[in-house]
Formats: C-alpha cells, sequence, structure tokens
C-alpha cells in the first residue's frame, strides 16, 4: 500500500452467476480527494463500490483499504457506505435515527448533533424521517455515512433525483470534507458531476476507460464539456475493443488452421 493511497485494487475479478462483471480491474484511490466514479448504468461502478467496501463477493484480485483487507472488521469505523436511495427508518425523527446510527458505532457524544448541523438538518431533526422529501431523505442517509468522522466515504450516486440548489449544496459538502482531509468515492451517472472531482474514473461495461482528471479529460479529448468528452471516449474504446476482438479471432483461426 502506497502512503498516498487509501485504496488499492489489483487484478479484481468479478463474476454474477455466469456472467464476468470484472476481469481483472486494478485502481488505486488517493488520500484526500473526491474520486469521481462515472459511467452509464450497468456499467459496474456500484460492483466496484461494494467491492471496496467489502460486501461484494469476488472470483480474484486483491481489495485494500487502508492497509487492510477490504471488509476487514478492522475497518468498521474508519470506512463509510451510502448506498443508492435512503436507508432511514420512517417511524423514527431524524436525530433518533442518527442517535442509533452513532450508538452502533460507538461515536462521540454529541456526534448525531454534529451531523444534522453539517448537512443542514437542523430545522427537521425532530420530524420524523419518513415525513421527510426525498432530498432531506438523502441528507439523513448521506449524515449516517458522517457519523463516527470516517477516513474514507463511499457513496453511491448520492445526488439522483435531487434538484441543481440541493446538488450542488451536497457537492459543496463534499469538498468541505476533502479540504479535512477526508478521501471520498463518488458515483454517479451525471457528467457534468465531474468537474466537481479531483480525479475521475470513467468506467465502461465492467472496463476502466480512463483514469485522469477533469482538466485533462477535456484537453486530451479536445472537447468543452464532460458529456461530449465521454462520449469521445466510448468512441476511441469502442474502435480499440474492436480492433482487439478482430485480431485475436484472427489469431483464433491461424491456430485452428495449424
Amino acid at each position: 500500500m502506497t502512503n498516498a493511497a487509501v485504496v488499492e485494487i489489483s487484478g479484481l475479478r468479478v463474476r454474477r452467476g455466469r456472467t464476468q462483471v470484472f476481469d481483472g480491474i486494478d485502481l488505486t484511490i488517493p488520500r484526500g480527494e473526491i474520486t469521481g466514479l462515472l459511467g452509464p448504468s450497468g456499467c459496474g461502478k456500484t460492483t466496484l463500490m461494494r467491492a471496496i467496501v467489502g460486501v461484494q463477493r469476488i472470483a480474484g484480485g486483491t481489495v485494500t483499504v487502508l492497509g487492510e483487507p477490504g471488509g476487514s472488521s478492522r475497518l468498521r469505523h474508519q470506512v463509510a457506505y451510502g448506498t443508492q436511495g435512503t436507508a432511514v427508518y420512517g417511524d423514527l425523527t431524524v436525530r433518533q435515527n442518527l442517535t442509533y446510527v452513532a450508538a452502533l458505532l460507538k461515536a462521540p457524544r454529541g456526534d448525531a448533533d454534529r451531523v444534522i448541523e453539517e448537512v443542514g438538518l437542523g430545522a427537521q431533526a425532530g420530524r420524523l424521517a419518513g415525513s421527510l422529501s426525498g432530498g432531506q431523505a438523502t441528507r439523513v442517509s448521506l449524515a449516517m455515512a458522517l457519523i463516527g468522522s470516517p477516513a474514507l466515504i463511499v457513496l453511491d450516486e448520492p445526488t439522483v433525483g435531487l434538484d441543481p440548489v440541493l446538488r450542488v449544496e451536497l457537492w459543496d459538502l463534499f469538498r468541505a470534507l476533502a479540504g479535512r482531509g477526508v478521501t471520498l468515492i463518488v458515483s454517479s451517472h451525471v457528467m457534468d458531476e465531474a468537474l466537481r472531482c479531483d480525479r475521475l474514473v470513467l468506467m465502461r461495461a465492467g472496463r476502466i476507460i480512463a483514469d485522469t482528471s477533469p482538466e485533462a479529460l477535456l484537453e486530451d479529448t479536445g472537447t468543452s464539456d464532460p458529456d461530449a468528452a465521454f462520449l469521445a471516449l466510448i468512441a476511441q474504446d469502442t474502435r480499440a475493443h474492436h480492433g482487439h476482438v478482430r485480431a485475436r479471432t484472427r489469431r483464433e483461426r491461424r491456430e485452428q488452421a495449424e
């Protein structure tokens, strides 16, 4: 594990039934940055995040997080995972939800109130979680991930379905957390969020097709916006992948003829 890395993945292979989801992914996540994991739905973002937090069965390779195997019990208080959608108890208040999580994690006294203020839910702290709007419920889920001040926060599409104002507010919070030294991995299929990240990992069909920065992404593709840049990368990847398949097919035919 390198000093600057929080996550190191080597040769990761994942199968789902007869489907090969990943066939040897390598990836390093640096410390104290926002890494955006971007790509269309179904490209493998959630599977990769599940592997990082240790809840995904893997067929091969290694996932190391903060110097420990992914999913190790020693990482319980250092890694937080926010899944897609909200994960709150609707019949409890916002404060009760967070107090419960804080007790499970044996977090410092007053941590629930701290994260309530961080995500801007002070006015809703006494309301039942089931009565909140979608955006407010998302904030509660994010607050749960912040309990205990984890070193790594993994968020699976935390801004999906939110209005533009709330999305900006959440990204401002992500930036503030990174400024405190927290490492964030944030997945999205909304490409304009790419420009808010320090680093970008773009995926397609279970493969990493780019590991870059927002500035380099636009410069290397000669485009002015991330949507166009991603389409350009897909076109490049398609040409390269088809060329590889054709070359392999020709080689296999020659071997069969021999």
